[in-house]
Parts: structure tokens; sequence; C-alpha cells
């Protein structure tokens, strides 16, 4: 394509720019071949000219469509170009927080500085088993594929991780071993990555520094190799490591630190163990304050040293060895604090008193002359001499540091040797995958020989990247048959020869450190003469003549020559080597023992006779050992499918998601990650299948191109747009197309699309005119029409308003003659009204004065008399007191002289104090109402005062009114003129007062009769307002209550599904411990076949079962056979596991103990909640009985007493000789059982009582022994001894009592018969006959059959009887008084108690005293509370045993009335005449009788060989259910406990066993979860409890199970019914698995114009022919069959219905996980894709009429989800809206759809940052999970709803094609 078509106007390219590397412009101006110049418009609007070098004619490489930005892999872009990668990255990190990207093969990695949630084992289960291209870019999906391919193509994979320091390499290869521990499966798996993991802790103590690019820099490299055995199981790994910088150790530059484990050290000084080491602080000593930075920010020394120690103990290395490592390290740091000092020019020496070479020597255990004179000389040897010469300070320094490095080294080595020794495992791997965690390019201001061999390593590794990148372009086009060109790309070989080669730089060196007087100076020399003129790739620098320049592939790289022979050397002194190795400290020893291995001289040369040189030659220069080492690495990972990570550092600043462009490009060419893509656009980088093509670009064809060749119709689609037939090829399945071209044929979708919107927007406006003109049209008709209407309103209202005004003006002018009228007549009738009131008023004044005067005279008259008599009173009172006075002074004085006796004080003593008291008492009361009296005197003289004074004032009022009266008397005559004028106006006025008064009255009236209804009307709206407001308040208080009650539901509901979730989740791990309890046992019987060929085991399935689910002991417990609560407590310990099951189970590691006990506690638990239900139960029975009673009562009224006597005789009868029989076959098997313990042999027969199992082993021993006098069976026989005598004693007594009873009836019946024909003979005149020798008769002849002496017999066995019960009364009764006095004591001493307790709690503050009675009193109600519990279980056990044996006895007496009416013949008197004799047909109870020991047959035919297909067609459903219940029907009426348990537990582990074979088949596991589930239901259809039976026919009540509780084998059953789901659960995951996400995401309904975009090098799984193409057609389809499948086994259609959901669930959740891990998903054609598929899952759910079972609700998440992909999101109200909406999503999930979402098309727009911030910010008080994924492998909890079945037992026949002829039907 010309270059005028593509750089046309608005074209955008890339310009360069030095801060940002590249920014984008557009162009204003087409370009024409020929310009100098380009005119562009940068994106802020300046305007600038590009030149254009005439040269070479390059132009400014172009941007791609937006529609390509921010792709998954970098080879999918259409320009492939540095600014495109980099913008791609850029977009992708910074916006879309995405870290990593594939580029082609590479994964690239950017660091993000952020702990981001993408590591979790829910993302681990997300990427496993996926192909690179089907999900989005991670470290897991190149983990993952490594592994795959490791499996799959059985070759050896590595993983290699590079980029520079603080890139994120490390952490990369972490989360890749962590991937590959998950996944593996193994059951050491945590382990070996715990070891693997507990490493990194260890390495970067001894191997990470501070540099200035990072403050955790590994400075050394590493190869860990993965090993895996032939399972594909980790199994142990190995680490390498590589160029460790030993330099480091004695020299840092500033801003830099030594190795973290010195300043953890020095940090950790203070502790006691450290106090021997004598360190201080770092800054102490001059290994670790060389670069002034002690300290990083946010890391503390001392915890890290913790972590340090921690590791060490996890990978086996002890304290005593770790305090000796500390120990060489604290003396390297000692040893670095050596001071030399001159003594000559040519001599140095160190002080004899050096504390720090002291305590270096102290802790190595050498000793200090030794130490300090070869620090300072130095051993010459020659041929015939050896000499000691004395070593400079410079020289003696550099010694001292070379010790140091060396001693360092040495124990870096030692410590990665004990780490891979930890590491190793004993079982040889079958295969590895590597992961090597290498240094990157680096290039500093300064560089030496450390950088220098880390970019040869970056040298060697990007030569085999580029050679396995061209491979793999050519593999593909071969692959594809397409014609291809030797393609040029950067082959780095001649710099790796320069490096490498014969003479080249490492050769120049080592030659250079073998030269006696060799030294950098002249090394660089060498350098210059050899390669200055001969390579291009050396160059020396202008201005040094110590440094020389490599050109690398990433950049040059100018190196400083100083120190490369020194560190190349790696030269120590042997004298101090040779002083170290005479140390007596072991662990230093140990480091130095393999160099006597190295450089000692071999026994067969000991006599050479140049030792020296030999030694020389020997030992290998570090470069040599590098570079040996970097081949063997080549070698292993040529052996190897490598995989690439490429981790970037985003910004030197460590700013989370910040990228700075010119560090990251920088980084790109160094990494190789732009070669790569060199590589690709010098081929065929973009590549499309043919269907993807024709999906993608179908609007760029017509109708008649489309042919059913789907590749011919992408040639001719391509022949006709792009005439260039080399810009692609066509190969076998894919089209290859050249750099660009995907653009242009995007750039001619998008006119094709933008043509057909312009012709939709032509029509759609052309529409929206006429529509705009039609309703104008309209719209004007309505206004005129409104017009004239209201032009016409308005003549009418003009008339109106013309008559009305006529009709004002007559009223007005009435109205103003009426008006003055009225006036006139009210003047009048005011005038008179005035009159007369004048008149009124005269003669009121007139009687108020006379009243007034009359009063007066009263007050003044009354008061003068009381004064007066006032005045007597108190005369006649001052008598009175003058005489009482002289009275009492006489009185006084006689007193006096009768008080001075003594007699007569004694006398009037007695009661004195009594009567002064009285006396006082008196005073004060007199005294009290004078008080009262005085006061109120004072009052009412005040008030006569006060009266007085106003009479006075009147009177004197009087006198002036009656002046003025005289005065106006003479004004008389003509005050009556005008009173005679007024009287006349008056009369007037009061008639028209009258007139007005009536009125007024009227008006009044009416007034308060509209006042009175309206106030009756308010009453009545107040009363209803007040009902109302009542009515409301109850409402409210109802919905409160109501909301309260929901809440409180909904929460019950929750608790209840979450404690359901967590018990089917324990019932899961159980059912896999119990899985791989059977694997374990398998396989140890199959090692201990293959140990013992001799012994082999039978074929029986069931005999393991047996052992694992029967008991040990056939008896029960001690409640008898009938004691049916008990028998399965027998089979199974009290944490509900069978004892052989516990003994397995305790054997298991810790984790199955954990998850026992956690078992153990659910079901203590259950059982409580099962008792409490009981007693529920248990009473509603107690109703039900009592009602069954009184109707059997009713019913049985009626009948012979003599008749049920009989009966109930002979049901005693025989029970009475059935426990003889069983007591005599007790006795029989005790004394057999005590023959046998005295004379068993081996290889004899055991055999033990008939309850209990018989077991034959005539080659083994018998080990279970007899069991003896005081054992366990021996005391549980003789305790079922006892209570079979007992309960024998008790039959006995009940025949005795019947058999009198039954004499009695007898005797009356007799009697009444005689004494009728006595009466009749007295009636007939005859006497009774009387013997003749007149002797007394012989009774016992009066009846031949001796009636009457068994009547005497019967009446003294009854007596004795009731003596012997009047007996047992007595001592019950004694016992009953026995426990009152008890009962009293021991309330007596509760009482004393209670008196200690109050004293003691007296003596006690309150806060201790109320303390102390809470404890008492709680302690109290503990103790009663269990007592109680104790009672209240025997009472619920003994009235559960009662109610049994009740139901039995009741049930017999009634078959035994059937069988005796139907056995009852009525004689007739004459001859009957012969018939036929025809058979009844037989009643069946609907029962199966089979013989003991065919449970394994029955079971065999019935479970393990049955093809659920053939029942499911011909037979009845839930045949083999209703076959075992039957069985198990015929062991209840047997009342045999140990058939019902060996069927129950043989079922229960047959099921499983069918389970376990054939888990994996849908229609097995559905055929026996419907069986389970009737199984279970018949268990509680036939329980006989009263929520079960109430639907029952009456035959189906008799039906009944009578002699055993089997509640808690339902339990169990219950149990194996959720594992029977929970496996339906897994096998339909399984198959719906790979069709949910092609299905749900990848298919596409509507082909061309959802096209996909293009995906790059990583095709999607479904993208590749011959792969199975599933739609939700599929889907459906197979829920289809699943729903047809689980209907035709009648499942409970509840079952089916959680089922459904179950599978709702599961597409659900793997769709919006695969939909959050695939950004290509993420769009708003994908969101309508998802949307219709999810209305066609709704469409099934209403045909298969399911929509009410909750599925919809399932698929809330996926359906926000998609409506999220669709909605508009620009505003703030866009934000409010998208949170409202999504509800069912959390804010994790929400926020990664709006960073993935990706436009397909270019009229769609990105999420913004700003409006993902203002999401944020509306979600952030949302409390939800922080999880991103669901979880795909959540079962919901299922619940089994008891279904009545209206199938009568007796009816079901068996069908011979089972093989079940052993079966009876009773």
């Amino acid at each position: 394509m010309a270059a005028s078509e593509l750089y046309s106007k608005y074209a955008r390219v890339w310009l360069p720019d030095a801060v940002e590397a590249w920014k984008p412009a557009e162009l204003t101006k087409d370009y024409n071949p020929g310009d100098r110049a380009l005119c562009l418009q940068l994106e802020d609007g300046t305007n600038v000219e590009h030149k254009i070098d005439p040269q070479t004619n390059s132009l400014p490489p172009l941007r791609n469509p937006d529609i390509l930005v921010g792709e998954n892999d970098l080879t999918a872009l259409s320009y492939l170009h540095e600014p495109a990668v980099l913008h791609n990255l850029k977009v992708r990190f910074v916006e879309s927080k995405m870290i990593y990207t594939y580029c082609g093969i590479v994964l690239v990695a950017i660091n993000p500085y952020e702990s981001i949630p993408i590591y979790d084992h829910d993302i681990i289960n997300a990427y496993s088993g996926q192909n690179m291209g089907d999900m989005d870019p991670h470290i897991f999906a190149v983990a993952e594929e490594a592994y795959k391919q490791m499996a799959r193509d059985q070759r050896n994979q590595s993983i290699i991780v590079s980029g520079e320091s603080g890139a994120g390499k490390t952490v990369s290869a972490k989360y890749a071993m962590r991937y590959f521990a998950t996944v593996s499966g193994s059951s050491s798996e945590a382990n070996v990555e715990e070891r693997v993991l507990a490493s990194s802790p260890i390495m970067e103590a001894i191997g990470n520094a501070k540099t200035t690019r990072n403050d955790n820099s590994s400075r050394f490299g590493k190869y860990i190799e993965i090993e895996f055995d032939k399972n594909y199981r980790i199994i142990g790994a190995n680490m390498r490591t590589y160029l460790l910088e030993k330099s480091r150790v004695v020299f840092q530059a500033i801003e830099e630190r030594n190795y973290h484990i010195f300043y953890q050290l020095c940090a950790s000084s203070h502790l006691p163990e450290f106090k021997t080491l004598q360190l201080g602080s770092a800054d102490d000593f001059h290994c670790t304050n060389q670069g002034g930075s002690p300290a990083i920010e946010g890391v503390d020394d001392a915890k890290e040293m913790c972590s340090t120690r921690k590791a060490f103990s996890l990978l086996g290395i002890n304290e005593t060895y770790q305090m000796k490592l500390f120990q060489i390290l604290a003396a390297v740091l000692h040893l670095g604090n050596v001071e030399v000092k001159d003594r000559t020019a040519d001599s140095s020496t160190i002080p004899p008193d050096n504390s720090h070479l002291i305590v270096f020597c102290e802790l190595m255990g050498v000793a200090y002359q030794d130490m300090s004179h070869w620090l300072c000389h130095r051993k010459l040897k020659t041929a015939t001499e050896t000499y000691v010469k004395p070593l400079p300070k410079v020289h003696a320094v550099t010694a001292r540091d070379a010790l140091a490095k060396h001693i360092y080294a040495k124990l870096f080595s030692w410590i990665v040797d004990h780490i891979n020794e930890a590491l190793r495992s004993a079982v040889k791997h079958h295969s590895f995958i590597g992961v090597l965690d290498i240094y990157g390019f680096e290039t500093f201001d300064i560089n030496s020989f450390e950088q220098f061999c880390i970019n040869y390593a970056n040298e060697k590794l990007q030569q085999q990247f580029n050679m396995h990148v061209f491979k793999l372009e050519q593999e593909e086009y071969m692959k594809e048959q397409i014609p291809w060109t030797l393609i040029d790309f950067y082959d780095n070989h001649p710099c790796i020869n320069l490096i490498e080669a014969k003479m080249g730089v490492l050769d120049l060196l080592d030659e250079e450190c073998k030269m006696p007087k060799g030294s950098d100076d002249t090394w660089a020399q060498k350098l210059y003469n050899t390669f200055l003129k001969k390579s291009d790739l050396f160059d020396k620098p202008r201005l040094s003549n110590k440094a020389f320049i490599i050109l690398h592939f990433a950049d040059k790289v100018e190196y400083q020559c100083e120190g490369f022979l020194e560190k190349n050397k790696d030269t120590v002194n042997e004298e101090q080597i040779h002083v170290l190795k005479l140390s007596k400290f072991d662990l230093l020893l140990e480091l130095f023992s393999d160099e006597e291995k190295t450089t000692g001289p071999p026994a067969s040369r000991s006599k050479m006779t140049r030792p020296v040189q030999a030694q020389r030659d020997h030992k290998k220069t570090v470069g040599t050992q590098f570079r040996n080492s970097l081949h063997l690495l080549m070698e292993t990972l040529n052996g190897t499918t490598p995989h690439y990570v490429r981790c970037i550092k985003p910004n030197d600043l460590k700013s989370p998601f910040t990228m700075d462009p010119m560090r990251a490009v920088q980084q790109l060419r160094a990494c190789g990650v732009l070669e790569t893509i060199r590589i690709s656009a010098a081929g065929f980088p973009s590549r499309w299948t043919y269907q993807e093509f024709f999906n993608r670009y179908r609007v760029l064809m017509k109708q008649k191109d489309v042919l059913s060749d789907r590749k011919r119709t992408c040639r001719n689609v391509l022949e006709k747009w792009v005439q260039d037939q080399d810009k692609y090829q066509f190969g076998k399945n894919k089209i290859f197309f050249r750099a660009g071209q995907v653009a242009f044929l995007e750039k001619l979708r998008s006119d094709k699309l933008k043509a057909a919107c312009v012709r939709i927007q032509k029509s759609i406006r052309c529409w929206l005119a006429r529509k705009r003109y039609l309703r104008m049209r309209r719209a004007a008709i309505t206004i005129q029409r409104n017009t004239r209407g209201y032009q016409a309103r308005c003549l009418v209202a003009f008339l109106r308003r013309t008559r009305a005004a006529v009709i004002i003006q007559k009223n007005q002018r009435m109205l103003v003659s009426r008006r003055c009228y009225l006036q006139q007549r009210s003047a009048a009738i005011a005038m008179q009204r005035l009159l007369r009131a004048y008149q009124a008023r005269q003669t009121y004044h007139k009687l108020l004065y006379e009243h007034k005067v009359i009063t007066i005279q009263r007050w003044v008259r009354g008061w003068l008399a009381r004064r007066r008599c006032r005045r007597s009173l108190r005369a006649v009172v001052y008598l009175q007191s003058c005489v009482r006075r002289m009275a009492a002074r006489r009185e006084l004085r006689k007193l006096r002289v009768e008080a001075r006796s003594v007699e007569h004080f004694k006398k009037l003593s007695v009661g004195m104090e009594n009567k002064i008291m009285q006396l006082q008492r008196k005073v004060d009361e007199q005294n009290k109402e004078n008080r009262e009296l005085s006061e109120r005197l004072r009052t009412v003289e005040r008030s006569r005062a006060a009266e007085s004074e106003r009479l006075g004032r009147e009177v004197e009022r009087l006198s002036v009114a009656e002046e003025e009266s005289r005065f106006k008397a003479d004004g008389v005559p003509s005050l009556l003129e005008q009173l005679s004028f007024l009287h006349q106006e008056l009369e007037t006025t009061r008639g028209e007062k009258k007139a007005i008064e009536e009125g007024a009255r009227t008006y009044r009236e009416d007034t308060e009769k509209v006042v009175s209804e309206l106030n009756e009307n308010n009453s009545l709206l107040m009363t209803a307002n007040g009902d109302l407001n009542q009515l409301i308040q109850e409402q409210s208080q109802q919905i409160a209550e109501t909301q309260a009650h929901a809440k409180d539901r909904k929460q019950l509901e929750r608790d209840l599904s979450e404690e359901r979730d967590r018990y089917q989740s324990l019932l899961s791990e159980y059912r896999q411990l119990e899985e791989r309890h059977a694997d374990l046992k398998e396989e140890m019987n199959l090692s201990v076949i293959t140990s013992k060929p001799g012994h082999r085991r039978t074929d029986s399935n069931y005999s393991s079962n047996e052992s694992e689910g029967t008991p040990s002991s056939g008896f029960a417990e001690s409640e008898g056979r009938n004691s049916s609560v008990e028998t399965p407590s027998s089979t199974r310990s009290s944490s509900g596991f069978t004892e052989s099951e516990t003994r397995s189970l305790r054997g298991e590691d810790a984790v199955d103990m954990s998850v026992l006990l956690k078992l153990q506690r659910r079901v203590t638990e259950l059982e409580q909640d099962r008792q409490t239900l009981q007693r529920h139960l248990d009473k509603r029975e107690e109703t039900q009985q009592v009602q069954a009673k009184n109707a059997e009562a009713q019913r049985t009224a009626g009948r012979a007493e003599l008749d049920l006597e009989a009966l109930k005789r002979q049901e005693l009868e025989s029970e009475n000789k059935k426990l003889k029989t069983d007591l005599t076959e007790l006795r029989q098997s005790l004394a057999t059982v005590s023959n046998a313990s005295t004379g068993a042999s081996p290889g004899a027969k055991t055999t033990t009582s008939p309850g209990a199992k018989t077991t034959t082993n005539p080659r083994a021993k018998t080990t279970t022994g007899s069991p003896g006098p005081g054992s366990a069976p021996y005391n549980v026989l003789l305790e079922q001894l006892n209570s079979s005598n007992e309960e024998l004693e008790v039959r006995k007594e009940e025949v005795l009592l019947l058999r009198s009873h039954m004499v009695r009836q007898e005797a009356l019946k007799h009697n009444k018969e005689a004494y009728g024909e006595m009466h009749k003979m007295i009636h007939l005149g005859e006497t009774p006959p009387k013997e003749t020798d007149g002797s007394t008769p012989d009774y016992h002849k009066l009846n031949e059959d001796g009636e009457l002496w068994l009547a005497y017999e019967g009446l003294k066995e009854t007596n004795r009887l009731l003596v012997s019960q009047l007996q047992v009364q007595d001592r019950r009764h004694e016992e009953e008084m026995e426990e009152l006095r008890e009962e009293v004591l021991r309330v007596r001493e509760e009482n004393r108690q209670q008196q200690q307790f109050l004293s003691q709690s007296l003596l006690l503050p309150q806060e201790a005293r109320l303390e102390a009675s809470m404890h008492h009193e709680i302690t109290r109600l503990t103790s009663d509370n269990l007592d109680l519990m104790e009672q209240q279980g025997k009472q619920d056990k003994m009235i559960r045993k009662l109610k049994k044996q009740l139901k039995v006895y009741a049930k017999r007496v009634e078959e035994y009335e059937e069988s005796g009416q139907m056995e009852k013949v009525t004689p007739g008197p004459g001859p009957c005449s012969p018939g036929r004799i025809t058979r009844k047909e037989r009643d069946f109870q609907g029962m199966l009788e089979y013989r003991r020991g065919d449970e394994s047959k029955l079971l065999k035919s019935l479970v393990v060989e049955l093809k659920p297909r053939g029942v499911a067609v011909n037979f009845l459903p839930g045949l083999p259910a209703y076959i075992l219940f039957m069985c198990l029907r015929h062991a209840d009426y047997s009342n045999d406990d140990q058939r019902v348990s060996i069927l129950l537990n043989s079922t229960i582990n047959s099921i499983k066993g069918v389970l376990k074979r054939r888990g994996d088949d849908f229609e097995t596991v559905s055929f026996w979860l419907a069986n389970t589930c009737r199984f279970l239901q018949c268990l509680k259809q036939y329980s006989g409890e009263e929520a079960f039976v109430k639907n029952n026919t009456p035959q189906q009540n008799e039906h009944c199970l009578c002699n055993f509780d089997l509640s808690e084998y339902r339990q169990v059953l219950s149990d194996l019914a959720i594992q029977n789901y929970q496996q339906l659960v897994r096998c339909m995951e399984e198959t719906l698995q790979p069709m949910i996400v092609p299905g749900m995401l990848e298919h596409e309904n509507f082909q061309g114009v959802l096209g996909s975009k293009p995906t790059g090098l990583r095709k999607r799984t479904s993208s590749f022919p011959g792969e199975a193409v599933y739609t939700v057609d599929s889907i459906l389809q197979q829920l289809s069959l699943f729903h047809a499948t689980l209907s035709q086994h009648d499942v409970d259609p509840e079952l089916i219905k959680q089922g459904v959901r179950q599978q709702f669930y599961i597409i659900c959740s793997v769709t919006l996980n695969n939909l959050l891990l695939r950004k290509d998903m993420c769009s708003w054609s994908k969101g309508l894709q998802i949307r219709y598929n999810v209305w066609q899952l709704e469409e099934w759910l209403e045909e298969k009429a399911l929509s009410d079972c909750g599925a919809k609700e399932m698929l809330e998440p996926l359906i926000q989800a998609a409506q999220l992909l669709q909605v508009k999101k620009k505003t703030e109200e866009d934000a409010q809206a998208i949170c409202t909406m999504c509800s069912a999503l959390t804010t994790a999930q929400i926020v990664k759809v709006l960073n993935l979402y990706t436009p397909v098309i270019e009229f769609e727009e990105r999420v913004s940052i700003s409006f993902i911030a203002t999401i944020r910010a509306l979600l952030k008080g949302r409390v939800e999970s922080p999880l991103l994924l669901m979880d795909t492998k959540k079962i919901l909890s299922v619940t089994f709803p008891f279904t009545h079945s209206p199938l009568a037992l007796e009816t079901i026949q068996i069908p011979s094609s089972l093989n079940l002829g052993f079966l009876t039907r009773v």
C-alpha cells in the first residue's frame, strides 16, 4: 500500500520525544511523495512540522486503531514497533491496572508496587487446565502451559524470569512455584512448597542487598529445578546459584548496603544468645558503614532476623548450627575492622592488642599470633626454597578483604548445599520444571567485573531466546505450508565470540592472571591491541586508557578495568587458609574440607617437580568457572522447552501503577521484547483463522460473496480489497498478514460501518422529519379548533355578562330603597329603645338604693349586738378564771403539803409519768386550739373592721347622693316630658328589638343547629380519625413485628443454610477421607499381596464392608432385645462412626483427626436436636396412643372377656416357651464358649452366641479368645440371662393370673347353670337329689373334670400371688420412704449449706457477694438441670420401650382376634351337604423373608450388579429401595436387631462401593440417589411417627415398623443421600464445564455483527480447527438430558429443582469467572450475547415448569455483569445507577469489569479512570467478600423433603430377572 494512502489527512503517527520517548500527533495535511516535512498537530493543539530525512526518507511510525489498543498480546497489533508496544503496555498498566501482557511467547510482567488480589487459590483454579490464549495474561498461564507441556510432550520445561533489579523477578518465580505446588495434587505439595518458599528469606538475607535502584536486589542468580514423579506430582527441588557478588562483603558504594544478614545480626545484638558475638551497631563496622545507609525505610532488621531464623529451623538447620553460622558472620564483621599499620615502606604490621582481631580469633578458634602474622606476610615457594615475604599495607588490606570474601563465599555455598539437601527427594524424579531467576542486563556509571559477567550471561540467554523465537516462527510457517523467506534477525554471536572465544576477552583475562607481573593496565593494552581494529563491537573510550566498551545487544557498556584481575583470580593466602584449618571450630573445618580435595595434590603425582605450578594450573579463575556454569545452564535450558517472563520496572520512585516511558523503553530494549516484535514484524505478525476472519469482516462481503467454503470466501474478499498479494498469505488453517494490513482492513470495515451508519441516519432523520411535520400539522389543526372554540365561548360569556348586569342593576336599586327604609325604621326603634332603657335604669337604681339601706341597717344592728355579747362573755370568763384560780391555789397548797410525805410520793409515783405525759399532751392540744382560736378571732376582727370601714364609706356616698337627688328634683317636670317622648320611642324600639331578637334567635337556632351538626360530624370524624390512627398504629406495629419476624426468619434461614452448608461440606470431607482411607487400605493390601505371594484375598465385596459396619458383638445393650434405641448405638461409636472406622481414622494424620473432631461435635449437636424433636414426637405419639386406646376400647367393649383372656393366655404361653428356648440357647452357648476357652486350638472353629458372628479361619490362630468370667462378653451374657429370667418370672405371674381368672369364669358359669337347674326343679316342685347314705357329698365328684378343685387351687395361687404383690408393694413403700428420708436429709444438707453460704457471703463486700451468689446459683441450677435431664432421658427411654411393647401386644391381639373369628365355626343341627372346597387367596403383609447370611446375595443382585437403565425402563421406579425396605420390615417383624443392623450397614456400604466404582456415570449416581431417597422416605413413612403417617392408608399404618427405632439410621441414610447428591453435582459439573465458556461466551449468535478482534499469537482454543464447538443449544440439550434422566428415575421434584439451581449456579460462576479473567470478552456486544444466552436459559426453565425453583436468582450476578457491559458509563448519575443495579456483584468484580471493558468497534469508548474512581468511592461502604471470583466448586446445601408414597407394599411384585428367588413374600 502506498505511503500516500496511509499518511493522509487525519492519520495518526508517533513522534520521538526526549521526555515521553514518543508522543502522539495527527496529520493536518496529506503527505505526497517528495515532501520534506509533515504538517502535524499534537494532542494539546500545537502545530509542528516533522522534518523527513532525505537520505532514508523514513516516515514516523503510524498509530494503531483504538480498538487494537490494550490488547492481551502485543503481536495482535497491526503496526508492530516500539511506540505501539510502549503505548499498549502503558494503557494496560496505568488505565486497566493489568500488569501482565503477552508478547508472542514472552510474558511481560510490570511491577505494580502494590499488592493486588490476583494470586488467590480461586485464580489458580480458574487458570488450571486452560490454554494460554483462553484467559488473560498471567504468570499462572505460563506455569500452566509449562506443566501441561511437561505432561503432554514428556519433555522437561523451564521458565526463564529475567529483568533488572527491582522488576519483580523473585516474586514471579515464587508465584510460579506456588502454582506448581497447588495444581500438582501431591500429598506433600504444601510441605515442598513451604520448604522451597522458606529458602527465600534465607537466600534474600545472605544474597540480597540494597543498591541504588532496589532496596532488595539479588546479587546472585539462581536456577531452581522443581522435580516431579511419574504422576507429575512435586517430590523435591534443587537450586543452583551463579556469580555471587563477593566484593560487596568488603565494599559498598554510596547509598548502598552490604548483605542483609549483617544488618540483621547487628540489629539483634542485644539478644542474650548474641552477647558472645560482641556485636554492636552497624555503623561500628567497616563492612557495613561504607554506604552511609544502614537502614531501609519500612524494614525492621530485627524482625527480618526472626524470619530468617525461623526459615533456618524449617529447613532442618537447628539452633546450634544457626549460632555457628552467626558466629562466622560476626567474625567476618570483626575481620573487616582489623586495622593494618605501616611498619616500613614494604612491610606492615597489626598491633598485638587489636581488639577486633582478638574477637575474630576467639570466634574462629584460631591462634592470634598465626593469624596476625600471615595477614601481613606471604609465603613464596620456589623449586628449592621457601621464602616468607612481608606485605605492604595495601596488599595486606587486600589480603584481609580477600579472606573475608572467601569465608563468606564458602558459607554461602554451604547454606545452599544444605537447602538443596532439605529439598532433595529420596525418589528419582521423572521430569522437572526449571525456574531461572537471573539478573537482567545492567549498566551503571561504573561497571566492573560483576556487570561484565552479568551482561555476558544475558548475551547467551538472548542468543538462545532469538533462536527459539526464530524456530517457532519457522515451525509456524512450515505447519501452515506457506512460502517464507529467511527472516533477518539480530544475531549476537559475534559479541559472544568476542567474550568467550579463543583469545577472547575472558581468555586474555585468564592469561593476564597467570602472568607474574600481570596488572589491569597491561590487560587493557592487550585488549586494545587485539580487538580495537578487528572487531566492530569493541571500542576504547577517548579519555581513558583503563576502560573498554563492548556493544551488547541492548546497549553500549563501558567497563572499568580496575579490579578485573583481582576479582577474576579470587586469590587467598594459602597460609591464612591453613591457619583456619587448624581451628577447632567444627563448622569452619566443614566449610574448608572440600579445599583439601580440590587444592591438595593427588597421591599419584605427589613427587612432581613443580607442585606449586600444578596447584596453580588446577585452580580455575572466576571467569572460567562462570563460563563453564553458564555453558552447563545453557545445555540444561536447551534440553528443555523454554518459557519466558520479562519483568519490567516501571519507575525508580516505586510509585504504584505509574510508568516512566524512558525507563520502560530502556528495559524493553534490554530484555529482548522489542527484538521479538521486530522478528514478528519482519514476517507475518497478524494471523487469523478463516472462521475468525469471516466473522470479523462479514460486513465487507455481499450476500453473493458468501460461499459454503470459508477459505474461498476469504480469498475472494482479500483479492477484492487488497491488491498487493505480498501483504498476505493463505495457510492451511490461517491467513497471515503483513504489518499494517489488519489496520487497513479495520479502516475498510470502519468505513463500511460508517457508510451504513450514514444511511441508517439518513433514513432515521427522514422518518423523524416527517414525523415532526405530521406532529406540527396535527398541532396546527388542534390550535385552530381550540381558538374557534375559545372565541365562541367568549361571545357566550359576553351575552351572559350583559344579562347579569341588568339583573344586578335591578337588584341594586331595590337594595338602595330598602336600605333607606330600614335605616329610618331602625332609627325610630333605637330612640324608643333608649328612652325605655333610661326609665328602667331609674327604677333599678331606686330599688338598689333601698336594698342597700336595709343591708347597712342589718349589719350595724348585728355588729352592736355582737359587741355587747363579747363584752358580757369576756366579763363572765374573767370571773370564772378568778374563781378557778382561787380554787386551784387552794388545791395547790394542799398538794404541796401531801407531796412532802414519802408515802404519798410513793403512792403517786405509780403512773405519774403517764399522767404527766397525758397532761403535757393536753396542754399542747389546748395551746394549739388557743392559737387557732386566736388566729381565727384576729381574722374575724380584721374582716369586721374592713366591713365597717366599707359601710362607713357607703353611708357617706349615700348622703352625697341624697344631696344630689334633692338638687335634681327640681328638673323633674321637664324630664317627665322627655320621659313621655322617650316612652314612645322605647315602645318603638322594643318592637324592633323583638323583631331583631326573633331574627337573631332564629339565626342562632339555625347556627346552633349547623354547629351541632358540624360538631357531630367533627366528633364522628375525630372518632374515625382516632380509630384510623389506632388502626394505623396497630398496622404499623404489626408491620414492624412482621418485618422483625421476617428479618429474624431470614436470619434464621441464613443461619440454617450456613449450618447446612457447613454440615454438608463436612460430609464431603468425610467422604473424601473415607475414599482416601479405602485407597490407602487397598494400597496396603496390594503391598501385602506383593510382599507375601502366598496370601490371596477373596473377591467378596462385603467382607470389609461388614467388618466396618457390623458390631463386634451380636448382643445389644442391657435394655434387652426390644431396646431398639440402643441398636444403632451399639454398632456405632459416640461420634457417629463404626469402631473399625474409628480405629482406621485414628491412624490418619492430624488433618483427618481435626475433621473427625469437627464431625464428632457436629454429630453431638445433631443428636441433641434429634432428642428434642424425639421428645416432641413422643408427646404427639402419646396423644395419638391415648386416642387409639379410647377407640380400641370402644371397639372391643362388646367382645367376650373369656375369649380375650384365652388369647392372652395363649400369647403369654407362646412367649414363655420362646423365652425358655432363648434361655436354653443362651446357657448352651455359654457352656460352649466356656468349653472353647479351655480347649480351643489353632484352626478350630470358634462359636459364639447365636447373635454373634461366626468366623472360620483354618489357617490363622484364634486371636480373639473366649470370653471368661469378668470379661465384657461374659458380663453381657450374664446381664441378658438375668433380664431373660426376670422377664420369665413376670410371664409366669401373668399366666397364673390369667389361669385364675379363667377358672373363676368357668366356676361362675357352672354355678349359674347349676343354679338355673335348681331353680327349675324348685319351680317344678322337685327337690335336689341327696345321698342315700346321708353323708356329706364329695365335692370332687360334683364335677367329673375336677373344675372345683382347679378353682380351689387357682384361688390359692391367686392368694399367694396377691400376698407376693402386697409384699412387693411393702418393699416399694419402704424404698419410697427411704428415698423420702434421703431427700429430707439432702434438703437439710442443702439448707445447712445455704445458711453457711449466706453467713459467708455476708462477710464479703457487695460485688463479691453478688458474684458468689450468682456462681452458687448457677452451680446449683446446673446440677439440678443435669439430674433432671438424666431422669428425663431414663423416662423417655422407658416410655418408648413400653410403647413399642404395647404396639406389639395390641397388634398381636388384633391378629389373634381376626384369626379367631375366621376359624370360628358355628355347628348346625342337621347334616350338611357335601360341597367343593376352594382355597382363599393369601393376603400378603408387604414383607420379604430371607435367611440369615443371604444379605450378600441380596445386595449383589440388587445393588452391585444392577443396571440402572434396565430398571428405569422396565421396572417400577425405586424398586430396589422398596425391596430392601420389605426385607428390613421382616427383620424388624422377627425382632432380630442383628439382622436389621447387618442389612442396613451392608446396604449403605454397597451403595458407597457402587458410587465409588461408577461415580462418574451420571445415570448410576442419579439412580442410586433416587433409591436412597426412596429408602429414606420409606423409613420415615413407616416409622409410626405422627408427622409421617398422617397420609397413610390403614393398611400402610399396619405395615409400620414395630420393634426398632431407626431414627439414627435415617440420619446415616440422609448423610448418604447428601453424598450421592454431591457426587451427582460433580458429574454434572464435569459434563457442563467444557460447554459453558464456549456456549455462553465464545459462540457468536450474530455473526458479522459481534465479530471478535484479532488475538495475536496466542489463539483461543475455539479458534483451532477440529475442536468441538459448543453453543448454548448444547448446554440446553445437556440440561434437558439431565432433567429427563432424573425424572425417569423418579427423583423427587423438589430435589430436581435443587439440582437445577446447582446447575445454573455452576453456569453463572464459570461464565462470570471467565468474563472477569478475559479482557477480550468485556465489550458491549458480548454483553448483548450473554443476555441473549441467559434469556434462552430462562425460556428452558419456563418450558420445564421450573421457573419457581430459584434458578433465575442464581444467574443474577451474570445478568448484572452483562448489563454493566451495556449501560452508559460516563457521568456520576451513571455511576450511581450502576451501584444500584449491580447489587449481586462485589466492588472488586464491578471495578474489574470496568477496567477490562474494551471497545470492539471504534464507536465505543473506554471507561475513564475518573469514572472508576467514582464507582470506588460510591461502593466504599459496602460490606462484602473481598474475593474476585465466585467459588465454582461450591455445592449448595440440599434438603430432602418428605414425600408420601401411595404405593402399597403388598402389591409389589419381584421380577424374575433380578435373580431374587431366595426371597419369600410374607
